[in-house]
Parts: C-alpha cells; structure tokens; sequence
C-alpha cells in the first residue's frame, strides 16, 4: 500500500481525521515530516497501528492500557501484554457481575409495573424517586 494523507488514512480507518490528529497528540501515532510546500504522508504501518488502538478500545482497552500493549510489540514482553490482559479480563468480568445484577433489578422493577394495575404509582417511578433498594 502506498502513502496517505491524513484523510485517506482515517477512511481507511474507519475514523475521523480529529481521532487521528488526537492520536498524534497522545503519543499513540506519529507525525510524519511535512515536506516543504506540500503535505504530510502516512506509511501503510502507521494503519496497522491505527487500527490496533481501534480493535484494542473495542476489547475494552482504554488508550493507556493501548499505549501501554504497544510499547510491549518487540516481541519479547508477552508476559507483560499477558498481564495487561489478564487485568482487564478482571476488570470485564466484574462489569459482566454487575450488568447482571442491573439486569435482574430492572426484571423485577418491570414485573412489578405489569403487577400493579389500577394502582394510583408506578413502582419503578417510585423506586427511582425514592432511592429505594433496586433489588427488592
């Protein structure tokens, strides 16, 4: 693949020249020369690492762990990118934990509505407004 400018890199991408240009400012991609009357060109390995951060975030990565996964690519620190993503399989498991028991709160707080016919209150309106325990 050839050269890009900033506009075909981030449609290759898939995202917006600003996301490339935020990029540029977090370290995470680099700015290439700009020649003297003319405009700045992106290697092809620069959409290799763009779209690393972008299956990264999509893995749940935040760009510091993403900065950090990619200082790690020489090949030798399997065991630290193996930490790295082990820490965030922690991380998504406890917020699996937690959707569930929202999931469960919301079920209840649903069947209760469908229960109370003719009543004056919503119970899920009540629930809310009154801070009430949602898993009662």
């Amino acid at each position: 693949m050839q050269e890009m400018t900033i506009g075909q890199l981030a449609e290759a991408a898939e995202v917006n020249v600003e996301t490339v240009r935020y990029y540029h400012r977090r370290g995470l991609l680099p700015v290439p020369p700009r020649p003297t009357g003319s405009i700045r060109r992106y290697p092809a390995d620069v959409l290799r690492r763009l779209r690393f951060i972008k299956r990264s975030q999509s893995l749940g990565f935040s760009l510091d762990e993403v900065e950090a996964l990619m200082s790690l690519h020489d090949g030798q620190a399997c065991n630290a990118a193996r930490a790295i993503a082990e820490h965030k399989l922690v991380d998504v498991r406890q917020r699996i934990q937690d959707l569930s028991m929202l999931e469960a709160a919301l079920a209840t707080l649903a069947q209760r509505c469908s229960t109370s016919k003719g009543t004056v209150s919503c119970p899920l309106i009540d629930t809310l407004m009154d801070g009430d325990e949602l898993t009662r």
